[in-house]
């Protein structure tokens, strides 16, 4: 059995133009690999009910876009890697709007301030008008998109694939500000969404540092290497921070693949504590406890105060799992067959599981109280109630 998994590679090697490379498949033939666990039977488990189920596009091929859906009001936004944004009523799973933009899109959708962002594989940052679905501008940027565009105070903030991240005026595209740093040869494909916060934004770099910019002129802030890159090979010093990052209070929570989960000091980038965890998917929160999924597919729940292991469970290895999401007490993920599981926090057992359909899903869940939806990489966009109707 072959699998592609998520360990798509981008290198400086096979640059050409602005873009960079995809390199896939390359480690090893049949029987290399060991095959994904097998799932156990859950007795007595929590009902997880389909709601709904639409076509939204063509989803997403084998370059892995960062294609996420997202929450704006009451509808739910799509994009497909072809150019199709479809908006769908988050209640009924009606379409309610579908925009043919015929570029290919690489990021997205975000949806802020009546604006729908997306980048480009080509490196553009498309913005459209929430209402109308018409182009109001196009920015080319210095290389291919693949981390969502973040609106905040007044700028919106895009990262490219060759590190450079780039402010730019709303009201026309222009640019206001660039901040560019340099890449390590070889990295994962993907990068870490920016983070923003009080006029401050925050981004993971393939070299396992995170730098602090000031949203108003791009200048440095600080940057805090969490995890140097370390090896003899290129594929061992991969330290990507390619995930969500987390802020609550006056911390920072931070997971890089080369194998640092760490929380630092929002204003100093001060590390306070380090724990051994190697993740690619990033971090999900709730109150005092952070959820992973490893690089070998164990999943985690961590004390954000001080990096303790609450728990940590196995029976999912190699199966491909999303981010993991919290839904009330519940812990919610997804995997490469389509499958839905929820762990329970306390207990850290599997308590429900359903199948959206064969294909990978290719984001974390997203969820709205007691429903997820999941959007799969043939373009099916879902609705699942978790517990009894009310």
């Amino acid at each position: 059995m072959i699998r592609m998994g998520r360990l798509l590679l981008a290198s400086s090697f096979f640059v050409f133009l602005a873009g960079c490379q995809t390199l896939g498949g390359w480690f090893g033939g049949e029987g290399d690999e060991p095959e994904p666990a097998e799932l156990r039977e859950i007795r007595d488990g929590i009902p997880v009910t389909r709601l709904w189920s639409t076509e939204t596009g063509e989803g997403i091929n084998r370059s892995r876009p960062a294609l996420k859906p997202v929450r704006s009001g009451g509808l739910i936004w799509t994009a497909g890697h072809e150019g199709r944004i479809t908006a769908v009523d988050a209640a009924s799973g009606r379409v309610v709007r579908r925009i043919d933009i015929e570029l290919p899109i690489s990021a997205g959708p975000a949806v802020a301030d009546g604006m729908v962002m997306v980048g480009t594989f080509d490196g553009e940052l498309v913005v459209l008008d929430e209402d109308s679905g018409s182009i109001r501008w196009r920015a080319q940027l210095s290389s291919e998109v693949l981390a969502r565009p973040v609106l905040h105070d007044g700028v919106i903030i895009a990262r490219c694939i060759d590190g450079r991240v780039f402010g730019i005026d709303p009201r026309n595209g222009s640019r206001n500000w660039v901040y560019d740093r340099s890449i390590p040869l070889l990295t994962l494909r993907g990068n870490s969404p920016p983070l923003t916060r009080a006029g401050q934004a925050f981004v993971g770099y393939d070299d396992g540092s995170v730098v602090a910019l000031r949203v108003g002129d791009g200048s440095v802030i600080w940057e805090q290497q969490v995890s140097a890159p370390e090896g003899r090979t290129e594929l061992s010093r991969l330290a990507d921070i390619d995930g969500p990052m987390i802020a609550v209070g006056t911390e920072l929570y931070v997971v890089t693949y080369h194998g640092r989960l760490a929380g630092l000091a929002i204003e100093s980038g001060r590390i306070l504590w380090v724990k051994e965890l190697a993740s690619s998917t990033g971090l999900s929160l709730s109150r005092t406890q952070l959820a992973s999924v490893d690089r070998d597919d164990n999943v985690w729940l961590v004390d954000r105060r001080n990096g303790a292991t609450l728990w940590r469970d196995n029976q999912l290895l190699r199966r491909e799992l999303t981010r993991p999401v919290f839904v009330g007490n519940l812990l919610a993920l997804a995997d490469f067959e389509g499958y839905l599981h929820l762990y329970d926090t306390d207990s850290g057992q599997i308590v429900g599981r359903a199948q959206a359909g064969s294909d990978p899903v290719a984001a974390a869940p997203l969820v709205d109280g007691n429903v997820v939806y999941l959007f799969s990489e043939d373009g099916t966009l879902s609705a699942w109630r978790v517990g009894a109707a009310n």
